[in-house]
Order: structure tokens, then sequence, then C-alpha cells
């Protein structure tokens, strides 16, 4: 007998569904585990509090995560390099104590962006952290096309100009015309593009080589995409869209 028909074959593994453990501990979970809430605008249209992230996966499936570079490592010849990490170190009698924080932003690419940030003695439960609590800081942003250059009726910009603070750190949003791309500071281009916008304009003032107050202050400026109340009739001429584009 061959030693090929000795060998049996394997079957495909199937996938585990990863929500398919979650027990929730939340009367908000409970219900998106029953079904009985099934699209996550019902939750932050009304402004309750996610706590647990198992929510967010449920509701959105097609969620993309990134990290951002606010932190600096050694380089080879003494230079500074951009890196995921921030440590940091407490003297204690014992020795350095080492602390690693990261920064990381999640969005479905259609409406929906969040940001959130993580510490741990070690790198990986940082970045766990991280990604847990930028699901639980998702929101919802309006995009249309309110740049005076060019009208058009996807919402790939944004409808009108906001303003974010952060610390020392400030950045302007404005509108622009398709073809424009992201000009913004490249981390910010991240969580932009989580949040499907396309082309947009920025000024920043401050201390921007702070990552940390940047990011912060961008996602301000977007809070305020949704807080601002816009008129119906300039809804449609600048092809407002809150949250998903349908």
């Amino acid at each position: 007998m061959m030693r090929d028909e000795t060998i049996k074959q394997r079957e495909p593994r199937e996938k585990k569904d990863p929500l398919e453990g979650w027990n929730p501990t939340t009367k908000l979970g409970k219900l998106v585990k029953d079904k009985k809430i099934i699209d996550i605008d019902e939750i932050l249209d009304k402004g309750i509090k996610i706590r647990e992230p198992e929510i967010v996966d449920t509701l959105l499936p097609n969620l993309e995560s990134d990290l951002i570079f606010f932190g600096q490592s050694k380089g080879k010849f003494g230079g500074g390099k951009r890196s995921i990490w921030r440590q940091t170190q407490k003297k204690t009698k014992e020795g350095n104590k080492p602390k690693f924080s990261a920064l990381a932003v999640v969005g479905n690419h259609d409406g929906y962006v969040g940001v959130g940030r993580g510490k741990s003695k070690e790198t990986v439960p940082a970045r766990e952290k991280a990604m847990r609590q930028a699901k639980l800081n998702i929101i919802k942003i309006k995009r249309g096309s309110g740049s005076w250059e060019g009208k058009s009726l996807d919402p790939h910009s944004i409808p009108f100009k906001v303003e974010g603070r952060w610390g020392s750190a400030k950045i302007v949003l404005m509108p622009a015309p398709k073809g424009t791309d992201l000009k913004v500071e490249r981390e910010c281009q991240k969580v932009l593009r989580f949040a499907g916008i396309k082309d947009i304009r920025s000024k920043t003032k401050g201390q921007t080589r702070t990552k940390i107050n940047l990011i912060y202050a961008l996602m301000e400026a977007l809070k305020k995409l949704s807080s601002t109340k816009v008129m119906p009739e300039f809804e449609k001429r600048l092809s407002i869209k809150e949250g998903r584009n349908e």
C-alpha cells in the first residue's frame, strides 16, 4: 500500500465565532446578544454608554483596526525613531519599572470611528487594552460635500469647517473638492480613512508634535460634525450623510 493512500485528508476546520462564548454583563449587552437591538445607531443616537466591546463587534462586524505612531524609540545611531509604543519608567528601590502605552484606532470606512489608549507593563496587553477602549469610544460622524470649489452627491468630504482642541494642540478641518486627498498630518490620515473621509484640508496650531494631543483634537473636531445642527434645506445641498452611506 502506498504511503499517500494511508494519509487521511484533513478536513478544513470551521472558524469559531469570537462572540460565541460571550456572556454579557450589562443590560445593553444582553439586548444586543438577544438581537433586540440590531443597529448601533439605536445606541449612539440616545447617547448610551457602551461598556462591552463585543457590542460593537456584533453591530459593526466589518470593523478594522490599526495602531497610531505616537511614541519614540532610540535609533541605531542615536537618533529618534517613530514607534507605536510609548515607554515610561518609574524609579523604585527595586530598580526601574517600565510601562508601555499604545494608541489604537478602529473604524469601518463608512461613518464610524473610535480612538482609545491602553497602558500595561507589557506591549501586547497595552495593545489589547487600546483596541478595547477604541471600540468603547466609537462615534458616528457626518460626511458631505461642503467645498465651494466643487459639488458632488457623494459624501466624500465633510459638510462644513470644524475645529478641535486638546491640550496645546488645535486642528481645523475644512471641506475639499474631489481628488484633493487627505491633506492632513500622516497619523491623522489613518483616523480619517477609517471614518470614511476621502478628501479634506486642515490647519494645525500649537504643539502638534505631541501626537496623542493632536489625535484627540481631531476626534473632538469630528464629534462637532454630528453635534452641529443643520437646517433640512442645507442637508441635501451639502450631501450630508450621518453614519452609513446608504
